[in-house]
């Protein structure tokens, strides 16, 4: 569907709504995580989205590539735990398949799977892991999965990216009944089923911010 474009506009403007949504979700993220893990990781996001804050407004004129690279690099600089260095990568190597283009130049829905494609890709190698862990896996591969198979039977972006979505969430609950194979969560054993996983909570609701900021 090259005829669709996603203005450089929007990227900026998921950022834009990630900022508060760290604050705002701190708390229930970090609920979540102190039940199974370390207890931080809604604190960690907030760090991090806090600093993202401090440069947003001399950011938003990069192209999308280099904005998305420094609010990557500004999570791995300042957010401990696991957050950092999944979040931060993401974000690093979302942009990297429209690194060509300009600073005002759009994206179309092909490249924008792309880049989500790299960014969850470098996820689950910096991660080790994959679907069926426990993990932030458990929500972006099937979203991507639902994502590349809405596209390719004719959907439109929008409805294509909801179905990312519904998808997303699913994997999310799915984590309630695995026992974990990574992270703190691993040391619990058959004690952390019964409790979602915080970052695939967190991840299912980074792709409904970039549903919603999408034009239809």
């Amino acid at each position: 569907m090259s005829e669709y474009i996603l203005e450089k506009q929007y990227f900026v403007d998921v950022i834009k709504d990630l900022i508060p949504w760290s604050e705002e979700r701190k708390d229930y993220f970090t609920d979540l995580d102190s039940a199974i893990g370390d207890g931080d990781h809604g604190m960690n996001l907030s760090i991090g989205f806090r600093e993202v804050a401090s440069h947003i407004d001399e950011w938003q004129s990069e192209s999308v590539f280099n904005l998305y690279k420094k609010v990557g690099t500004a999570l791995l600089d300042k957010v401990g735990g696991s957050a950092g260095p999944l979040y931060g990568s993401f974000f690093m190597k979302f942009g990297l398949p429209v690194k060509a283009k300009g600073e005002d130049e759009g994206v179309t829905f092909d490249e924008f799977i792309e880049c989500m494609d790299k960014g969850i890709a470098i996820i689950q190698k910096r991660g080790k892991s994959t679907i069926g862990e426990k993990t932030m896996n458990d929500t972006l591969m099937p979203a991507l999965d639902a994502l590349k198979a809405a596209n390719e039977a004719g959907d439109t972006p929008k409805a294509a990216m909801a179905k990312a979505v519904e998808a997303g969430k699913v994997g999310l609950e799915s984590t309630r009944n695995i026992v974990a194979t990574k992270g703190r969560a691993m040391r619990l054993g058959e004690r952390a089923i019964g409790h979602l996983d915080p970052g695939a909570a967190s991840t299912a609701e980074m792709l409904e911010i970039f549903y919603k900021n999408m034009p239809e």
